[in-house]
């Protein structure tokens, strides 16, 4: 199989974005079985319910569902394992230091084919209130209406 350039997305966490305020955004590599990572090239990957913490100067990933391979039989790994992420100790070491801090917290925001391998976009997120989240809704619906009067100004 040629190696294949470019990014290709896999699978997005949408409801992160809903729920949290994204400060950073950090890439970092993912340590996954064979039978994952074809599953992940399938797209069977879920990354709603996870989130990521540091244990021991590693980060790990957790509640990320990975469905079973279909070939895979013996060789299938539980799908809610935690993984490991592969970072450089000293982003971990700031990472730690940002989360010690009151509110934030680190979510898997995006998996992605990286030239040929597996990544994952992690973020430094601070949780929303529940006004917050009415004031993003009330912007997201402002700017359609917006744009639709563009549109239909334009005809």
């Amino acid at each position: 199989m040629p190696h294949q350039k470019g990014i290709k997305p896999v699978a997005q966490n949408r409801k992160a974005f809903h729920d949290y305020f994204v400060e950073e955004r950090y890439e970092c590599g993912l340590e996954l079985f064979g039978t994952e990572v074809k599953s992940m090239r399938q797209g069977r990957v879920n990354l709603k319910e996870s989130w990521a913490q540091i244990r021991h100067g590693e980060i790990w990933v957790e509640g990320m569902h990975i469905s079973p391979y279909e070939q895979g039989n013996q060789f299938n790994r539980e799908p809610l394992r935690p993984k490991r992420l592969l970072m450089h100790k000293s982003e971990i070491r700031k990472l730690d230091a940002m989360v010690a801090r009151q509110g934030y917290t680190l979510i898997p925001l995006e998996v992605y084919l990286k030239d040929g391998r597996m990544k994952l976009q992690l973020g430094l997120c601070k949780g929303k209130d529940v006004h917050d989240k009415r004031d993003a809704i009330a912007k997201r619906d402002a700017d359609r209406d917006i744009r639709r009067a563009l549109r239909e100004r334009q005809k």
